[in-house]
């Protein structure tokens, strides 16, 4: 009788993935891809070990490394540190890269790092994709990962001239395993187009919420502060990190889209100081009508 072949159970999409930085996104990335069977093991990198190995702890990393021994093992490493701290983590795994690993990042300003990591990388940048997950929270730390977080989100990637085809379609499949939408996109578009959607929500959520809490009376208002007030405040509770290296390095498309808010602002101002009952009207009807047509056609609320 001859014997039947074993079974032979396929190698994963990526073998060995180290996430530098295991938090809420590089967390959610391994487990996102532990769920769907794209990875086999999982490199934990960061600045703190009680971090890591509270991320062990909870099954986001099989181990914890080094920047040299993730560059020298992993096939894809993800790069979920502020954007402050890319330039010295990539001039840290360049003489130790394997000529097939894969680097990206989950950065949310890309003209800056696409530089950065020229200047980091040298000859090695056709290994770079840039990327960012448009997906986050407030919510930091390795118990703020989860498996489900790009599910039905978007990911955009700004592709470099230099990669090689396979290597970005290798990319693109991960994050859709992961659920994720993948757009490309060029890193300056990219970078006007998120300094208004969302850097310049975050800017003025926190200059609100300082404003608020500079007050003589702040603690009688905090006290009366409702569902309002939750909404437009929550993103102002990110990392101040994070966010001082986004405003920095976007700094020029901040300020341009900070520069239309102003006209807007004194646009609705001046209906408010004239007693303009129908121009204020028009304005605050145009604003609920753009947000209820966003909400229904993102899904989002």
């Amino acid at each position: 009788m001859t014997a039947l072949p074993e079974s032979v159970t396929p190698a994963p999409l990526i073998p060995v993935l180290a996430v530098v930085g295991a938090g809420l996104i590089g967390g959610s990335l391994a487990l996102a891809l532990k769920r769907a069977g794209a990875v086999g093991r999982v490199l934990g990198v960061g600045r703190q070990l009680k971090t890591l190995r509270r991320a062990q702890e909870l099954g986001l990393i099989d181990e914890i490394a080094t920047l040299e021994q993730a560059a020298a093992q992993a096939d894809l490493i993800m790069l979920a540190t502020p954007i402050g701290a890319m330039g010295s983590v990539l001039r840290a795994l360049r003489p130790h890269l394997r000529d097939d690993t894969l680097v990206s990042d989950a950065g949310s300003t890309k003209v800056d790092v696409v530089q950065t990591a020229r200047e980091a990388l040298g000859e090695r940048i056709g290994q770079f994709i840039p990327g960012h997950p448009i997906a986050g929270a407030e919510t930091l730390g390795p118990d703020a990962a989860r498996a489900d977080l790009y599910e039905g989100r978007n990911v955009i990637l700004t592709p470099l001239e230099e990669n090689r085809p396979p290597a970005r379609e290798r990319l693109i499949a991960v994050w859709e395993r992961c659920g994720a939408r993948v757009m490309l996109m060029d890193p300056p578009t990219h970078d006007q187009v998120l300094a208004s959607v969302s850097h310049v929500p975050h800017f003025l959520s926190s200059v609100f919420m300082w404003q608020v809490a500079s007050s003589a009376n702040s603690d009688q208002r905090f006290a009366l502060a409702g569902t309002g007030f939750r909404d437009f405040t929550r993103i102002a509770a990110g990392s101040a990190e994070v966010w001082r290296d986004i405003f920095l390095s976007n700094r020029s498309a901040v300020l341009a889209e900070l520069k239309e808010v102003r006209l807007a602002l004194d646009q609705a101002e001046q209906a408010l100081q004239d007693g303009d009952g129908q121009a204020l009207y028009e304005f605050l009807e145009r604003a609920a009508l753009a947000r209820r047509f966003w909400a229904s056609r993102s899904g989002l609320q």
